[in-house]
């Protein structure tokens, strides 16, 4: 089957609408991912890990990124472990997004891998009783691996996702996701909403909450402060869903994983819940560095002292 027109795809009312630099774009996306799905798994990894770390990374300014957020949790790191550090996050971030758009082979591969940590009864004893679970998590390993592991043994869990920028590339990469399990929600509103009633019904999700929000509430996260959204703790209490901290650990030969669930975080305020979730982030974080996704913008330190003048001075004003 030909390509779509994009002029074409305009004129309906149920197709993406983007500029023909967007379809373009995603048009290059579709084949390049294409074009690696069809090697061999090692290596599609290593090509994808190599990619992105030493060309994409450096391109799109993904590496002094990096550097500066290592650089403003750990002053004291040598400049030139930091760009290491850098470029081992850019290749896992390669491996991780290959990986993600062949969840049915990665479902397959987490089949019989065991499920680790404290959580595992919990939430074995939750899903008897029909309790639903939130599993919160972080962009650290891949975060998709623990989610494969449990829905090859059976399980749904459905979940919130940030869409894309891009709206040819975001109708795919949506798909993609319902591919493994489902309902799977946009961010936003209605998308809560959604999220809310499949968990009310007994349904399992998977919240990340390890980004940057201006309505969040500073956290020290690895020793500095990080505006936290407190949603997932709140959908947690209010759904009466066990909330279960996971994460999908890369092993050393660079395509395995160990899935982690840690023991459930007791309902409480909101607050002290997400404390408890970002301390289970850190833990992984301590362990391997390079694994979580320091190319986000996580702290906004400026931002974050501006925000903060402004509120020193609507404070003081007559």
């Amino acid at each position: 089957m030909a390509d779509a027109d994009p002029s074409q795809d305009a004129a309906r009312t149920d197709a993406p609408r983007g500029s023909w630099g967007d379809w373009a774009t995603d048009r290059a996306l579709r084949g390049a991912i294409a074009a690696c799905l069809a090697l061999p798994l090692p290596l599609r990894l290593r090509l994808m890990g190599r990619l992105v770390s030493g060309v994409v990374a450096p391109l799109a300014g993904y590496r002094p990124r990096a550097i500066e957020n290592l650089l403003h949790v750990w002053p004291d790191m040598p400049r030139d472990r930091a760009r290491a550090l850098a470029d081992r996050v850019a290749d896992n971030a390669g491996r991780t997004m290959i990986e993600n758009y062949d969840v049915l082979g990665l479902r397959d591969r987490m089949a019989d891998v065991p499920l680790t940590g404290h959580g595992v009864d919990d939430m074995e004893a939750a899903r008897a009783a029909g309790r639903p679970i939130l599993f919160v998590t972080g962009h650290y390993g891949n975060f998709e691996a623990p989610r494969a592991a449990l829905v090859a043994r059976g399980w749904q869990i459905g979940g919130l996702y940030r869409p894309m920028s891009n709206v040819y590339f975001n109708a795919h990469y949506a798909a993609n996701m319902h591919r493994l399990s489902g309902p799977v929600f946009e961010q936003g509103r209605r998308g809560t909403l959604g999220l809310l009633k499949h968990l009310k019904g007994g349904g399992n999700g998977v919240l990340l909450f390890d980004l940057y929000s201006g309505r969040g509430v500073p956290i020290d996260f690895l020793g500095r402060p990080a505006p936290t959204l407190t949603s997932a703790a709140e959908i947690a209490v209010r759904t009466g869903a066990l909330m279960v901290p996971f994460f999908g650990i890369r092993q050393p030969d660079g395509q395995s994983f160990e899935p982690r669930f840690d023991a459930p975080i007791p309902h409480g305020d909101p607050v002290e819940m997400m404390r408890a979730a970002t301390a289970a982030l850190e833990a992984r974080i301590h362990d391997d560095p390079a694994q979580w996704f320091w190319i986000h913008r996580r702290w906004k330190p400026d931002r974050q002292a501006k925000r903060q003048r402004k509120r020193a001075a609507a404070n003081t004003s007559p």
